[in-house]
Formats: structure tokens, sequence, C-alpha cells
């Protein structure tokens, strides 16, 4: 553009017709002369704000972005920290589980606990939790690729939901869980540990807010996503926690290395494509949305 208009200037300075300005001699400068120069004014500046602001507009959005890369590499390096962290420390919590496991079951079998019922059940509890913190350091293990790592199996999503919530009420000390799916369209989806670890670690922090209250789950598709919301009475999240929604360490719970678990949901829930939404409900208590597309839960075909 700039050479085109060079050549066309060049060329009007050798081959050009004159300009008569029949009222310069009486009245000085043409109106029109005046009105031209104006034009090229108003085209000029037009030109320069709408361009300027669109360079401006492109640079914050670039900034934006490099900022938003820069966050998420940081937490990126934050989650293989702890990745080998938790490997480490599941390596060094097998061998007194299998201990615990052990004598546990042999006072199951001793005459003066089997006698007590009391006694007997609270035994049956412990076994329970060990249970459960064996099966959650062999997913710590095959999640850091220790051991043989089970590849994900094919399931249904019913299927799927259906056994989260009877193992996640079967290893925790409350009833009080309501699940709907009604109208959930029952679609194959591939069974993956960090998926059903992400909506275990919000109904847990659900669990902690309100330990006797009622916990809601609600799954529905929408527009070709499940939509899981999760609702709970405790006193609900601060406004600075729902800004730093996301964000390690940010917990309401007041102690430290609080706000993990969610900060781990988000992360797999961005990973998937989908997002993790917290609000305040109108009546009392928390609403956590997680939002997921289909085709990231979908067996590829």
């Amino acid at each position: 553009m700039v050479l085109a208009t060079g050549l066309c200037f060049g060329a009007l300075t050798q081959w050009h017709f004159p300009l008569v300005l029949p009222d310069a001699q009486q009245h000085g400068v043409s109106a029109y002369y005046v009105g031209g120069l104006l034009l090229c004014f108003l085209l000029n500046a037009s030109l320069l704000v709408i361009f300027i602001g669109r360079i401006g507009r492109n640079l914050r959005r670039r900034d934006a972005s490099l900022a938003d890369l820069r966050q998420r590499a940081a937490e990126e390096e934050h989650i293989v920290r702890m990745g080998l962290l938790a490997s480490g420390a599941a390596h060094e919590l097998g061998t007194p589980l299998a201990t615990l496991s052990v004598i546990l079951g042999d006072w199951a079998r001793m005459a003066p606990f089997a006698a007590e019922p009391e006694l007997r059940e609270e035994i049956e509890q412990m076994q329970v939790q060990v249970n459960r913190c064996k099966s959650i350091v062999t997913g710590i293990l095959q999640s850091a690729g220790e051991t043989r790592g089970d590849a994900p199996e094919e399931t249904t999503l019913h299927a799927f939901l259906d056994d989260l919530v009877k193992s996640w009420l079967h290893t925790r000390p409350i009833g009080a869980l309501v699940f709907d799916r009604d109208d959930l369209p029952d679609l194959p989806i591939i069974s993956d540990t960090a998926l059903k670890q992400m909506i275990d670690n919000v109904l847990d922090n659900a669990l902690e807010a309100a330990p006797e209250g009622l916990i809601r789950m609600h799954a529905q598709c929408d527009d070709e996503t499940l939509v899981l919301c999760i609702d709970d009475e405790g006193p609900g999240f601060s406004q600075e926690m729902i800004k730093r929604l996301g964000k390690p360490y940010e917990s309401s719970k007041g102690r430290p290395g609080g706000g993990l678990g969610l900060f781990l949901s988000v992360n797999v829930a961005r990973k998937l494509g989908g997002r993790i939404e917290v609000r305040n409900r109108a009546y009392g208590g928390a609403q956590v949305v997680i939002t997921l597309p289909l085709d990231s839960l979908m067996p590829s075909e």
C-alpha cells in the first residue's frame, strides 16, 4: 500500500491537470480545498483510532493469554511435585497398612472380640477404613505408573455414577446422600480413575462443610455435556474463595494443606475440556457444578 501510494504521488507530480481555484485571489484559500483537508484529517484520525485500538486489544489479549499459560504451567509444575510426594508417601504407607489389615483380621477371629457385638462392629468399620486407605494407595501408585496400571475400562454412564455413589457411601460414615439421575441417557463412557477421584473430592468437601447435613447430587445432560450439581447445607463459600477458585491451598477449612482437593478437581475438569463452578445458594449452603463434554468421556470410535 505504501509503495502504491508513493508511485501515485510521484506520477501526479509529472502528469496532472492544474486545479483551477477561481475564488482564491479574492477570498484566499478555496472552501473546496479546506473541505478536502478536513475530510483527509477525519479519514486519517478514524483509521488511526480504529487500528491503534485493535492493536491495543490484540496486545491485551496476548498478554492475558500469556499470563494464563504461565499460570497453567505453574499449576502443572505444582501438580507434578505433589504427584512425586504422593507416590513416595504411598510407598511408605503400604507396609503399615498391610500390618494393620493383618492385625485387624486376627482380632476379628479372637473369641473376646467376637463375643462382643459392639467391638466386632468397630473392628469391621476399621477394616473398611483400612481397605479404603489401601485402595487409595493403590490408586496413587497406578496413577504414577508404579504398578501394572490397569487400562480404563468401558462402562455406561448410569453404572459409573451408581458405582461411584455406592462406593462413596460405603467408605464414608454418612447415609445422607441423595442421588438423582432422572432423564439421564445411559451412554457408553470410559471409567477413569481421575474422573472418579474428581467427583469424590467434591463430595468429600461437601461432607466436610456439613457433616450432619444432607448432600444432594443431581446428574443431567445439557447440550452434549454432562452436568453434575452437588449441593450441601454448609456455610457456603466466601467471595474471596469464589474469586480464587482452583488455586492451591485456598480453603475455608482453616487448616494447613487445605484446598488441594478442589484444586486438583478443577485441573482434572480442565484437562477433560470441562469446568467447575461454585456458588452460594439463596436459601443457604453451597453448590458445586461440574460440566464435562460427553465427547471427552465417550470411547473413541
